[in-house]
């Protein structure tokens, strides 16, 4: 599949910039931060959705304060935090207020990721506001983040924002022009891996922990991150954030950065490994093998294993014969609970409703192969 193909349908993009990309003499680079609006409303105007992750808040208050070393403590990294990030914001609303276009903050920490009623709530706001024409800016809420409820980096809040959106699409804008095949600090014969079809071992082993003076993250989160999306079904690009243009021309096809694709269902079928099992009543059985449909809550009649969001399940017929792998929606506790249920109950059992089904038709293999797995 090429460039142009994975990209042909996509309207919703999450756009991840990196502190490598925004910092400049200023503490923020005003030019870089209007090149980059530019571009973004030029895709708002064509019908894109844009939804920026952004870093830089801790940089732009060390600036604004002075400090030209590292800073010392956690008090110290949030308090630079608060400081930039008013900055951040209005440098971000001045950028898309000169074409009336408004722009919304979300600061979130983990716990507000891992809360269903949050969760919910964050899902809730950010469609509303991307019906509305807003673009959401969100940051991790290092004022008040610790370990315990820290997401980690940038990447890692893109990658579970993605989820959340039901992105089309991840760009993640860099200090480099993608992945290296090896590390180009240490040898001249590197060279950027247009298209990844798979993330395998040899991949992540090309990724490095290095990370820029003003970064947290490093090209291995980026892949991980990467892991994460694709196994979503999401085509995710690494590219080079202070080029002229990069936004347009990536979501034009253009061949810049490294495109990872999206996970097809013989990936999701024999790559991950399955965390536990559904079994299916016959009209589960019939929607899933002959009408290619999803499995809703009231196709399954027994849940086993401890998985959760995200992972791999089997499928099974009443027989034990495995039917389809795919990604559950919902947690094996979740899933006990609503199994049987027409899909409008689950908010009354479960108290909230994040998907209609168990797991989604895009995010499940169907195969013949499988039944000898």
């Amino acid at each position: 599949m090429t460039r142009k193909e994975t990209l042909t349908d996509v309207k919703r993009v999450l756009i991840k910039i990196g502190s490598a990309v925004l910092t400049g003499d200023n503490g923020l680079d005003l030019d870089i931060i209007e090149q980059l609006v530019d571009d973004m409303v030029d895709l708002k105007k064509r019908g894109y959705h844009i939804v920026i992750v952004t870093s830089v808040a801790i940089a732009s208050g060390k600036h604004r304060m002075g400090i030209t070393g590292p800073l010392k403590s956690m008090p110290q990294k949030q308090a630079a935090a608060a400081i930039g990030q008013g900055r951040l914001m209005r440098v971000y609303s001045n950028a898309f207020g000169k074409h009336r276009i408004y722009v919304a903050q979300l600061l979130l920490t983990m716990s507000d990721l891992t809360d269903r009623k949050r969760f919910l709530n964050i899902r809730n706001t950010l469609s509303t506001l991307m019906e509305w024409g807003v673009v959401p800016v969100i940051n991790e809420n290092d004022t008040v983040a610790v370990d315990e409820i820290k997401i980690g980096d940038n990447d890692q809040l893109a990658a579970m924002i993605a989820n959340i959106t039901e992105a089309h699409l991840v760009i993640n804008l860099t200090n480099t022009d993608g992945l290296y095949d090896r590390n180009p600090n240490r040898s001249k014969k590197a060279k950027v891996i247009p298209i990844v079809h798979e993330i395998s071992e040899v991949i992540e082993q090309a990724a490095t922990d290095e990370t820029s003076d003003v970064g947290s993250g490093g090209m291995r989160s980026k892949v991980q991150a990467a892991k994460k999306v694709t196994a979503f079904g999401i085509p995710y690009i690494i590219a080079a954030g202070k080029e002229k243009g990069i936004l347009r021309d990536l979501c034009a096809g253009k061949d810049r950065g490294t495109l990872f694709l999206p996970m097809k269902e013989h990936l999701i079928a024999f790559t991950l490994r399955s965390r536990g099992k559904l079994t299916v009543d016959d009209g589960g059985k019939k929607a899933l093998v002959e009408e290619g449909k999803s499995l809703l809550p009231s196709g399954v009649i027994d849940v086993e294993g401890d998985f959760h969001v995200g992972d791999p399940v089997l499928c099974l017929d009443s027989g034990g014969k495995i039917l389809a792998k795919g990604l559950t929606n919902y947690g094996a506790a979740e899933v006990r609970k609503i199994m049987g249920l027409k899909t409008s109950k689950i908010q009354q059992v479960l108290g909230y409703k994040d998907y209609d089904e168990v797991i989604h038709r895009d995010n499940m293999a169907v195969d013949k192969e499988l039944q000898h797995r």
